[in-house]
């Protein structure tokens, strides 16, 4: 079984997997957390958790993605599960390695409005490149993607019900005006994991006769 599995894995996608997630830990850890500007899904509930209980999304993040991972793996293969194993250490020891770290830009806790906009293009870029390779930088995007196959809707829609619901929890420790814009920013990070889904990759010309 486990050499079925790495039969359909790919190196490359291990590696995209892998660095897209350590950008979006970047940004989520030197953005968002600093900002007071929350994520939806596992990324803002991470936050929450880490504003309540102090418990870092290093070892959150971890948690819950893996949770998620097993209830989604049936519907999206295999591979994907090693795809976004590799995904969700690139996060985990990333988000590590940028803690240590003092804020790149801090002035961005006095400009919510730029780091909505930047988070969501670290966070849409991050997850559309890792959901492209066939994986997930987590487990909202794992219950996403599946819900999408099953479904057949468009796979930012599902993110932004998640993120919704992730924001009104997020109430309870940011303030309204600071989840408006956590709001824009899961809006423009689903429509940028949408985009990324939709371009179309030349097909390779196979030489076989």
């Amino acid at each position: 079984m486990f050499r079925g599995i790495l039969r359909d894995v790919k190196p490359a996608n291990c590696l995209i997997a892998f660095f897209s997630s350590a950008f979006l830990a970047f940004g989520l850890c030197h953005v968002h957390s600093m900002s007071g500007v929350t994520e939806g899904g596992v990324l803002g509930l991470t936050l929450l958790l880490e504003h309540w209980f102090d418990i870092s999304p290093s070892v959150s993040g971890m948690i819950l993605n893996f949770f998620c991972y097993a209830l989604g793996w049936r519907t999206l293969g295999r591979s994907f599960i090693v795809y976004s194993v590799a995904a969700t250490f690139g996060f985990s020891a990333s988000y590590k390695l940028w803690e240590q770290f003092d804020p790149f830009w801090p002035e961005l806790a006095e400009m919510p409005f730029v780091a909505a906009v930047v988070g969501a293009i670290f966070v849409g870029i991050g997850a559309g490149l890792c959901v492209r390779a066939g994986g997930a930088t987590g487990g909202d995007d794992a219950l996403a993607m599946s819900l999408a196959k099953l479904t057949h809707r468009n796979i930012e829609w599902i993110y932004l019900f998640s993120d919704i619901t992730v924001l009104a929890l997020s109430v309870s420790y940011i303030p309204l005006g600071r989840i408006g814009y956590s709001l824009l920013t899961v809006i423009l990070s689903g429509q940028i994991i949408g985009l990324i889904q939709k371009i179309k990759l030349p097909k390779r010309h196979s030489n076989k006769q």
